[in-house]
């Protein structure tokens, strides 16, 4: 483990938030096409990919882990990425939101433009309680009966 890495493991470094989200691709695999965001967000240092696992769940149900050697090139940034936080029962719990017959990317990652919002109130005695999402449909579809109203 280099230095670099130690200081990342260290206990006393600030964390922010981590999220996972399974994206899943019907019918189809993933073409990379968000892969420029996602480089983005990494490269200003607003997130810090943790893990990232791809799958592909056959029509009969069965769920294959597929290495990013065989998405091509515009993956290959991601070879050597997964942690292996991911383990055999996330990647279980994971696949039963997507389709047969379906190819789908699990990815980790911790939120570090939070990180000092965050420790700061662990050091301050503060914990989190409560957390969830707002998915997007339902978010326009309120501001849209707000704007009829």
């Amino acid at each position: 483990m280099t230095a670099a890495a130690d200081r990342d493991q260290a206990p006393d470094r600030e964390l922010g938030p981590v999220d996972y989200v399974v994206v899943e691709w019907a019918g189809r695999e993933p073409t990379g096409e968000a892969l420029p965001y996602l480089m983005d967000l990494i490269d200003r240092g607003i997130v810090r990919l943790i893990d990232i696992v791809f799958l592909t769940k056959g029509a009969d149900g069965a769920v294959a882990e597929v290495e990013i050697g065989e998405l091509g090139m515009e993956f290959a940034i991601f070879d050597g990425a997964a942690t292996s936080i991911l383990d055999d029962t996330d990647i279980a719990e994971a696949a039963t939101a997507i389709e047969p017959g379906s190819s789908a990317a699990v990815l980790v990652w911790e939120n570090l433009w939070a990180a000092p919002f965050a420790t700061a109130l662990r050091n301050n005695g503060g914990r989190v309680v409560a957390s969830g999402r707002i998915p997007v449909d339902a978010l326009l579809e309120s501001l849209g009966a707000i704007e009829r109203s």
